[in-house]
């Protein structure tokens, strides 16, 4: 696996690899949902390319960006061993100069949800995945289910703004006992972790809930019900897939998702409906 340091590194490795090229953008603190990416576009591309980068824009003032958990050689090892052919890893002058001014605003699928609770957040997920993609220039960009509503700002974006890339998006990885893998999860206590399956769990009841024809605000009571008292829910929903607007009935190419606090730590996850 070559390292890309710099963009100009980068722009010379980039442009002699083979195609079709797959990418993985990430901020590191790699774990299996993140090395699952890497084996779906090891399968289907014949040049992978992995970043990591921890984005600043994409956290507001008081968010967890310095203690966000770093881990770049053990991270460089996973991809390594995954089979990417190149890890770009820039600082954050390189891809942010200074006088750097100009942001991609995620419009109306950005606006509810997660990014009613951090205005700015998916501006910077926008920003910095655009500027990847106009540097590595993937045939297709790999994205995990888990952050759907990331997921769906991004998908918009390439095709709004006519990137060249097909956007492949990868199911959730979770524990054994339902959690979804996510690099946020090192943050939970003891306690914390033995609740945190508890969000899963909520969501199946509410769409089962749904699928039963309970009522919306029925689904979400039993969803409660279910849901461990030391989490703080944030929200339960259901929402279009494509548009991210709630829905008060279960259909197809739908999500529901949800968020809660165990503790400090501030966990998302989702269910795609993809038919019924």
């Amino acid at each position: 696996m070559q390292l890309a340091a710099t963009i100009a590194q980068a722009d010379a490795l980039f442009e002699i690899l083979p195609r079709p090229v797959g990418f993985i953008p990430t901020m590191g603190a790699l774990h299996d949902g993140h090395l699952a990416l890497v084996r779906r576009a090891r399968e289907e591309c014949v040049a992978v390319v992995a970043s990591v980068f921890v984005n600043p824009l994409q956290f507001a003032a008081g968010e967890d960006l310095e203690r966000y958990p770093r881990d770049f050689e053990g991270d460089r090892e996973k991809l390594a061993r995954a089979g990417v052919d190149v890890l770009f890893a820039p600082p954050n002058d390189a891809m942010y100069p200074p006088g750097f001014s100009t942001a991609i605003d995620a419009g109306a699928i950005g606006a509810g949800f997660e990014g009613a609770a951090r205005p700015t957040h998916f501006r910077g997920v926008a920003t910095v995945v655009g500027k990847l993609l106009h540097l590595v220039k993937p045939d297709r960009l790999y994205l995990g289910q888990k952050d759907a509503q990331q997921t769906a700002v991004v998908r918009r974006m390439v095709r709004d703004l006519a990137y060249d890339a097909r956007v492949v998006v990868v199911p959730t990885v979770r524990e054994a006992d339902g959690l979804a893998l996510s690099s946020r999860n090192a943050y939970l206590n003891l306690t914390e972790r033995a609740a945190a399956p508890s969000l899963h769990s909520s969501m199946l009841a509410f769409r089962d809930a749904l699928a039963q024809g309970a009522s919306k605000a029925q689904a979400y009571e039993r969803a409660k019900a279910v849901l461990d008292p030391l989490a703080h829910l944030h929200y339960l929903d259901i929402v279009d897939a494509q548009t991210f607007e709630p829905l008060e009935t279960l259909r197809d190419d739908a999500f529901v998702i949800a968020a809660a606090n165990f503790g400090a730590t501030r966990l998302l996850d989702n269910l795609w409906i993809e038919s019924l």
